[in-house]
């Protein structure tokens, strides 16, 4: 009988990725498949056609070492929880067949490679080889990462661009951030992060047994983003000082991080904080396969000692002071991720927090999570992970305690402040979406009221403050802006049936949103006389020449400390803020009419809000629109001066994709954003 031979082996390339709705990943080597659904490799055979009869087909399935051997069936019911293969006898072509391999929906993530064998009458005639990337399945119900709505698939594996929520809840900055998942070189780091992981390295057999089930991947990958423990992505530093590496400020995307690492023989990046740390790790768990999205929690304490309380420290003159190591950062961003938990329990079942910044150790490795957000909410702390930590960042009580040479003036109490406001991008929309009763059950209007009213006597809130008989507000007339001076109004009022005399101290520090603030920049003293039940409404500014310098992309610590001449006793309220930075305007300049391969035209212009002369370099970039970055420098522009930049771009694949520019000003601690959702539409 004649021989036969495999010629050619086509894994039909296109057709599968747009099966799988992998085909944004078109660029890689190896064809991208999601575990759970068949994919279809066709033959091309020489000598003679292939012989049902006589021929049978053979496939060996090959992860590292693991490997499992199975023959080729004329059936097409596969186990979705076992690997099979099979030819389609309705549409079977003896000289080319197709043949289709279906992996089970709980398959370990990896490159893997295949032999297919063909037997003729008992003895081996012909063999091929091929490799193919394995990602999980959000689409497949049995997926243990399967989410239910096909918006959310779009947006929390799908979408390669985002926006990370910054600054404070009465200033919320939101940063334009490209996941640049589909970038070339992107998903074989994200696949590499798991080669050079520490669990890899000690026993590759287990780790590639352990890599179907998502708590175990998202662990790993929670440790590998940062490079406390391992050779991780990123170096955190939040000294201020980085000369010898990147501003974690400067990063406007992932790609170039996880390019960064790669080339240097995963040494890692400098330097990172925690919105980059989190925005690395969506890219990495949505490239395989894992729904994710960024969280900000506003005011989130770290607590150290685990008594659910934060202490804050004043002088009797306002100013913050470093005493305590527990903090509140006025802001913090971790990760959620979609999986089951049949680990602890169907009810823990969707959304868990990771965070991949380097705080506390679980397990003796700096990670986090995953931490069912469910069990946060009911503090089910005798559950995994991390739950405690998690439940003080969004939960603890904060203790305000004016001190004076070693001794303490006087104590308040705020049960509001930490975890007061937790958000996400929304789904489809470049908008905030809040989550904070996910997290935590929120009091009605009735009984916010009622605590607010005995807050009077009791606690106080970050604008309030109290004494025995003297109530002190500090309200800011709106949300501050660059350029624009700084207005506020002192509320003081006398409670008591008697006139009172108090000495006034108002004090402005600059601070970064996870440090103590550095020295006063701005101050203010005087004497208020208050008559029996008298309210006084003080009004200040702080003009912009007073806090250009020193602010920048910090935050403002404002506190007011008002004295009892007689009594001695200190009342004290602050407010933590934000200024908000100009926008860049983004404009295209037929928008209506974007589509792939088309050469486009957008337009950055800038407004100059600052009372002096600014430069700086302007970076345009966005995944799936230009290739690297686009750099222009900026000539010194006046005050209220306004520039316009004309770009080009050239759309490589259709869909939503992010347009994003940055300012890097030159002689201000500052950096201007804007972005553009831009539509691609198909041709």
């Amino acid at each position: 009988m004649e021989d036969i031979f495999i010629k050619n082996v086509d894994m039909e390339k296109s057709e599968n990725l747009e099966r799988h709705r992998t085909d944004g990943f078109s660029s890689a080597k190896s064809l991208v498949v999601r575990r759970g659904a068949p994919f279809r490799i066709s033959l091309q055979l020489e000598g003679r056609p292939f012989n049902p009869k006589t021929d049978s087909l053979r496939v060996k399935i090959m992860l590292g070492r693991l490997y499992v051997i199975m023959p080729i069936t004329f059936c097409r019911r596969v186990s979705s929880s076992r690997w099979g293969a099979y030819i389609d006898p309705e549409n079977l072509d003896l000289q080319s067949p197709s043949i289709f391999i279906s992996s089970p929906a709980s398959a370990s993530v990896g490159h893997y490679g295949f032999q297919l064998c063909v037997f003729s009458q008992g003895s081996q005639q012909a063999r091929t080889y091929g490799k193919f990337i394995l990602l999980c399945n959000p689409w497949c119900p049995k997926d243990s990462v399967h989410i239910p709505f096909e918006d959310q698939k779009e947006e929390y594996v799908q979408n390669d661009s985002g926006l990370l929520f910054m600054g404070t809840t009465m200033n919320i900055v939101s940063r334009p951030w490209s996941f640049d998942q589909y970038e070339p070189g992107v998903l074989e780091t994200c696949l590499n992060l798991l080669q050079v992981s520490p669990q890899h390295q000690k026993s590759r057999r287990l780790d590639y047994l352990n890599r179907k089930n998502p708590v175990y991947i998202s662990r790993v990958v929670s440790a590998m983003i940062n490079s406390e423990d391992d050779r991780g992505v990123l170096k955190g530093n939040w000294s201020g000082d980085f000369k010898d590496g990147a501003n974690p400020s400067m990063w406007t995307g992932s790609g170039d991080i996880l390019s960064q690492w790669a080339q240097s023989g995963y040494s890692p990046v400098k330097y990172g904080q925690c919105w980059v740390f989190a925005a690395v790790m969506c890219t990495v768990m949505r490239v395989l396969g894992i729904p994710c999205r960024v969280v900000t929690n506003f005011n989130s304490a770290h607590d150290t000692n685990d008594n659910l309380v934060i202490e804050e420290y004043y002088s009797e003159k306002g100013e913050k002071l470093e005493h305590s190591k527990d903090s509140i950062w006025n802001f913090h961003v971790w990760v959620e991720c979609w999986m089951t938990r049949r680990d602890i329990g169907g009810e823990m079942d969707g959304w868990q927090v990771l965070d991949p910044t380097p705080q506390q150790r679980s397990g003796g490795v700096f990670c986090c999570g995953p931490s069912p957000v469910k069990a946060i909410k009911d503090r089910r702390i005798d559950l995994l992970y991390d739950i405690p930590f998690v439940y003080a960042e969004v939960n603890a009580d904060v203790h305000t305690v004016i001190m004076s040479k070693g001794r303490v003036l006087s104590r308040n109490k705020d049960t509001e402040r930490v975890g007061s406001l937790i958000c996400t991008k929304a789904v489809g929309f470049p908008r905030l979406q809040k989550i904070t009763g996910d997290y935590k059950y929120i009091k009605s209007p009735t009984s916010t009221l009622t605590s607010r009213s005995s807050a009077m006597s009791d606690d106080s809130t970050l604008r309030r403050g109290s004494s025995k008989g003297v109530f002190v507000f500090l309200n800011l007339d709106k949300a501050p802006v660059a350029g624009e001076p700084i207005g506020f109004t002192v509320k003081v009022i006398n409670k008591q049936k008697v006139a009172k005399t108090m000495k006034l101290h108002l004090n402005a520090q600059a601070k970064e949103y996870n440090h103590s603030p550095s020295d006063t920049f701005w101050e203010m003293q005087g004497i208020i006389t208050l008559a029996p039940m008298e309210v006084k409404t003080l009004t200040q500014q702080i003009l912009p020449a007073q806090y250009e310098d020193v602010v920048g992309d910090n935050l403002i610590n404002l506190a007011v400390v008002l004295e009892d001449k007689d009594s001695h006793e200190r009342v004290l309220a602050s407010e933590e803020f934000n200024i908000a930075s100009p926008q860049l305007n983004i404009q295209i300049t037929d928008e209506d009419s974007v589509v792939p391969n088309k050469e486009q035209t957008a337009v950055v212009t800038f407004t100059n809000p600052f009372s002096h002369m600014v430069s700086g370099v302007l970076t345009v970039a966005g995944a799936g629109l230009i290739q690297g970055k686009i750099h222009f420098r900026m000539l010194p522009l006046r005050p209220r001066g306004k520039v316009e930049q004309c770009i080009t771009f050239t759309p490589g694949m259709v869909g939503t994709k992010m347009l994003q520019a940055s300012l890097s000003l030159t002689n201000v601690n500052s950096t201007i954003r804007g972005f553009k959702m831009v539509f691609v539409n198909r041709v």
